[in-house]
């Protein structure tokens, strides 16, 4: 009779394990800053971790920003939950298996997703709304000042994709 019963749980209770392509930024973040520990030979010590991951939570902007937040790895954090990472990160936890936990806690890190990246090579920038085309610059951290109509931003980009999307303005001047 309890093998029956116990059955039934394991059968009944979903599985809690990451499916492809869930909780990208986390996984993306904490695996790039996993091998950044690695690369620097970092000693794997909750402390230590915890302050490379403020570190590295200071330079990043977008969902990982947010990602950082809701971790509370930035000042204006409200929660603090970084500990849920330094913790089995110094025990070499898998990534997805500190993604799982972290979305237990709080179901919203795993609903950070990257916004679709655009190919500058070869989108034709007159058919973007004026929306992806600020985003674009906030990107490289620019600003288009005076720019009132939607051919300001495409001669803004325009004029700045050689300083920061170098092979996309030699392709877009090869067509």
């Amino acid at each position: 009779m309890w093998l029956v019963v116990v059955a039934f749980v394991f059968l009944v209770v979903p599985s809690e394990a990451l499916k492809e392509g869930e909780c990208e930024v986390c996984v993306t973040f904490l695996d790039r800053f996993y091998k950044s520990l690695v690369e620097q030979n970092e000693k794997f010590i909750s402390d230590v971790i915890e302050e490379h991951l403020i570190k590295a939570c200071k330079d990043v902007k977008g969902k990982e920003n947010r990602f950082c937040y809701y971790l509370g790895a930035t000042i204006d954090a409200a929660t603090r939950i970084v500990r849920e990472v330094s913790k089995p990160m110094s025990n070499h936890v898998p990534i997805n298996k500190i993604c799982e936990k972290l979305k237990k806690l709080d179901p919203q890190i795993c609903d950070l997703k990257y916004d679709k990246q655009v190919d500058l090579s070869t989108v034709d920038l007159k058919k973007l709304r004026v929306k992806e085309l600020k985003k674009i610059l906030d990107e490289w951290g620019e600003s288009c000042k005076g720019c009132a109509e939607k051919s300001d931003f495409i001669q803004k980009i325009t004029d700045l994709m050689p300083k920061y999307a170098p092979h996309a303005a030699k392709s877009r001047s090869e067509l």
